[in-house]
């Protein structure tokens, strides 16, 4: 099946919509990054520039303003010889032909030519502080475009904006084109998942079940992971963000995955909780009935015009409610929510954005207050429930269970969609996946 990829114009088209004529907006590629010795990590592009171009490579920069000319190009020269050891360069020939560049010029260039780019540019969308040697360059591009200003009455930037304001903003509010990357990134995750279930079993190694995530995600031609995969049997899914990945489930254990892939480098993030004996039992049971109690109910609670911390007070109440009945706590629920004795067992938020990143770009509030959901944001719903093995204040029957349950959601015009639906997660259809 042929991927989906995003409409990179269109996300271009929707920035400079939003620029006023006066403003512009730099953004610059992610660095490279060692693994040990000289041997790099596979390279990721930075989101934002991703999001405007689809420009793959490192050492890059664009620069976009209304007007003629409006997405200038700065990337790596063709170098044949370096080609031969680190792969094919489209150089700014292929920023041109191949990327919807108006000009383009090798990333040597940019000292030379940003200072030109900045006159009549009054208000600068730049990330100050992430790159102390582009910020050096940056500025004294802005002296050279303050100086030739004085010479032709052109404007240089005096307003610094960081991207969170309008380009972060734009990313949070999904199109049809991402919505898509999502739902086959989504699509893949459900095969993945299946594939653990069905292998799950007493003796098997957390990282058999890695490498079943990880070889579901390829074949199907995406990037691979959108983060390291969490692969926790026992009370290593106590553990928020275990990725050892190197213990043996055992009989009885529950085992704890959160993964997803990335299509379009748009990400999944999804996380199932299944016996590895194939059936819930006991308490195992009971802690996963309590938590999926609590997805679902969060789940509805996803609407536009809803808050996303409404969405969390949610989940809060019904796992502070199911930790009374558990025997994790006991008093008053109110109450308990207000010392937020919670807490204890669930110590994280509920939801997130999500998009590029897994962690995506976008506000949580405004004006001090949470923000409104609206349709084309999409958020995880991720509630857990954990007891640390050596919590003596728990139940021992209950020591040792890290259960979450997490799907990615997306708000709609009249309510909202479960973009990963169709991954196993009542108790029959989880027992059913892992039966052999």
């Amino acid at each position: 099946m042929t991927l989906p990829t995003p409409d990179f114009a269109s996300h271009r088209a929707r920035l400079l919509e939003a620029l006023g004529p006066d403003e512009a907006v730099l953004v610059v590629s992610a660095p490279t990054t060692l693994r040990n010795g000289d041997a790099e990590h596979r390279y990721r592009p930075d989101s934002d520039l991703w999001w405007l171009t689809g420009w793959p490579d490192p050492e890059a920069a664009v620069f976009l303003r209304p007007g003629a000319e409006p997405l200038s190009m700065f990337v790596q020269p063709r170098d044949p010889e370096r080609e031969t050891w680190t792969g094919r360069r489209a150089g700014p020939e292929g920023a041109l032909a191949a990327f919807g560049a108006d000009a383009a010029w090798p990333i040597e260039a940019l000292d030379e030519e940003l200072g030109r780019l900045l006159q009549g540019v009054r208000t600068l969308h730049y990330a100050i502080g992430h790159d102390a040697a582009m910020d050096r360059r940056v500025h004294a591009a802005i002296h050279r475009a303050a100086r030739a200003g004085r010479r032709n009455g052109l404007e240089a930037p005096e307003v610094f904006v960081s991207p969170d304001r309008l380009l972060h903003e734009l990313r949070l509010h999904k199109t049809g084109d991402e919505i898509a990357c999502l739902r086959r990134a989504a699509a893949i995750t459900d095969e993945a998942f299946r594939a653990t279930m069905a292998a799950v079993g007493p003796g098997v190694g957390e990282w058999e079940l890695e490498s079943l995530l990880q070889r579901t995600f390829l074949q199907h031609g995406s990037e691979g992971p959108g983060y390291t995969p969490i692969v926790a049997a026992g009370d290593n899914g106590t553990i928020l963000h275990y990725v050892t990945n190197r213990d043996v489930c055992e009989p009885g254990e529950l085992v704890l995955i959160d993964a997803g892939c990335e299509v379009g480098h748009y990400t999944s993030d999804v996380t199932r909780t299944f016996p590895v004996d194939g059936r819930f039992e006991g308490a195992g049971k009971a802690v996963y009935e309590a938590v999926l109690t609590a997805q679902l109910a969060a789940i509805d609670a996803v609407r536009p015009g809803a808050t996303f911390m409404a969405v969390h007070d949610v989940t809060v109440r019904a796992l502070t409610e199911a930790m009374i009945e558990l025997g994790l706590l006991t008093g008053d629920v109110d109450q308990l929510i207000e010392d937020e004795a919670h807490k204890r067992y669930y110590m994280h938020g509920t939801s997130h954005w999500l998009g590029l990143d897994v962690h995506d770009v976008g506000a949580y509030a405004r004006l001090g207050t949470s923000r409104t959901l609206a349709p084309g944001m999409v958020l995880t719903i991720e509630p857990g429930l954990y007891i640390a093995p050596d919590d003596e204040q728990a139940p021992e029957a209950l020591r040792g269970i890290g259960v979450r349950i997490e799907d990615d959601v997306l708000v709609t015009a009249d309510g909202h969609e479960v973009l990963t639906a169709a991954i196993p997660k009542t108790v029959a259809e989880v027992e059913a996946a892992c039966a052999r």
